[in-house]
């Protein structure tokens, strides 16, 4: 299959209508990757040499999106909405270019896997000038019915214009068709718009090749694995399929899952062997985690490095910029921002360390804050290996201290200070005695004569 040159045309530039929504359809996000995103993976897991992606007028944050996942795809706009195969042209300068197999898919279909892909390509390469890919449907009401004789597809029909003997046809059509470049072309440009609505449909191409002679193959893929995306209700199922693989992978991989069902991955996720992930944790975009993690319930992380032996949570975040070195310790209730925590560390309880650096082996007490903004700008703290801050400290940056400092618990530090020292930063404790007494009284004599 290397040897063969391959162009998918990927359509994008539907409308969010019936998601109530002004983002782009294809924008839309299952793993924290937009729908087309996943199709472009598949098909630059399947070999694709360049990529035709149909966008439509005024869709800017799409171009981007394609521009910044799939380096190798260009981008061509739909005017106007005129159907699939009108859809399909607007990437004629693509076409124009030689290929050996052509893959028309949907920006809206994020599950097709890149094994589903290479079956149809196998069949353009065995001869077949259109593969239809279908789907057995539990209820094929209001699919387009792929009609077959003696191995040859021979229409796809839709619901409304088929007989009562081809509406109990359970091989439906995906919508995702793959032509042999040589014909591709032609067969899409000889597509007419006779129908009621006066648009140009990619499926006439089936007829207009069996016509000429041609070739047709069908192809089948599982229905959950072609299921479209029109509505939120749609998104969500489709989420729901994509976490079930990424559990499934993980776990296969070497990775024990607690509660499979409540954690969350990315569609980047890489997790090591032997990490455990307790339940509720939810992985944002970006995150990979060394061997022999273990991290505990409800915790969640987005844009972070984690380092092997490492133990975080329960209900520790970490933030993009975060890393973890190896055998670290984050614990209940701890925030990581852009902050690096070296080996051995530990920060155990309550705190936020953001854009900091913290020295191998040192210990941050309960309740601890990195005051890294002024209003105005985000300033570093630095503390040095081997440190220990009490509980309670606020270190005021920007702000650096040596190795092996003592802070003491319930101190303000806003100057550096120097390796082995210890700093305090706190009022000297003043007792008043008798004073509590006092104060109870006078309080109690104010509200006794507020109700009089």
């Amino acid at each position: 299959m290397t040897s063969r040159s391959f162009l998918p045309i990927v359509l994008g530039a539907g409308l969010g209508t019936r998601m109530r929504s002004d983002v782009p359809k294809v924008m839309h996000e299952i793993g924290n990757l937009p729908l087309v995103g996943h199709v472009l993976k598949a098909l630059q897991a399947a070999g694709a040499d360049r990529i035709a992606v149909v966008i439509g007028p005024d869709m800017p944050e799409l171009e981007r999106a394609v521009a910044r996942i799939s380096p190798n795809a260009s981008c061509y706009v739909q005017t106007e909405r005129l159907g699939t195969a009108h859809a399909a042209l607007a990437a004629e300068p693509a076409l124009q270019q030689a290929a050996d197999d052509v893959l028309v898919l949907f920006g809206d279909t994020p599950l097709v896997t890149e094994a589903t892909i290479s079956r149809v390509r196998d069949d353009l390469a065995a001869g077949a000038d259109v593969a239809v890919l279908g789907f057995e449907a539990k209820n094929p009401f209001g699919y387009g019915r792929l009609l077959t004789r003696d191995g040859r597809l021979m229409a796809i029909r839709e619901e409304k214009d088929a007989t009562d003997e081809e509406r109990k046809v359970t091989l439906c059509n995906s919508g995702i068709m793959g032509f042999n470049g040589n014909v591709a072309l032609e067969l899409m440009q000889a597509v007419g718009n006779a129908n009621a609505k006066g648009e140009f449909y990619l499926t006439d191409a089936v007829e207009i090749a069996n016509e000429r002679g041609l070739t047709v193959k069908a192809v089948s893929a599982e229905e959950e694995e072609v299921q479209g995306v029109n509505t939120r209700a749609q998104l969500a199922a489709c989420e729901a399929v994509f976490q079930k693989r990424a559990r499934l992978a993980a776990m296969e991989a070497g990775v024990t899952l607690h509660a499979p069902e409540t954690v969350y991955f990315s569609h980047d996720t890489e997790l090591g062997v032997d990490v455990v992930v307790e339940p509720n944790v939810v992985f944002g975009p970006d995150v990979k985690v060394a061997t022999e993690v273990r991290i505990r319930a409800f915790s969640h992380l987005e844009g972070a490095r984690v380092g092997s032996g490492t133990t975080m949570g329960p209900y520790a975040r970490l933030r993009p910029g975060a890393e973890l070195m190896e055998d670290t310790h984050i614990g209940n209730f701890v925030e990581i921002k852009k902050a690096v925590v070296g080996r051995g560390a530990k920060v155990n309880h309550l705190s936020y360390i953001g854009d900091a650096d913290i020295g191998a082996g040192s210990n941050v007490g309960a309740g601890t804050i990195t005051c890294n903004y002024d209003g105005f700008g985000k300033h570093r703290t630095v503390i040095g290996d081997g440190s220990f801050i009490g509980s309670n400290s606020t270190l005021v940056a920007p702000i650096t201290l040596g190795n092996g400092v003592y802070v003491a618990a319930g101190s303000t530090v806003t100057e550096d200070v120097s390796a082995d020292a210890l700093v305090l930063g706190r009022a000297r404790q003043s007792e008043k005695p008798k004073r509590a007494a006092e104060l109870r009284a006078r309080f109690k004599a104010a509200k006794d004569a507020a109700k009089s």
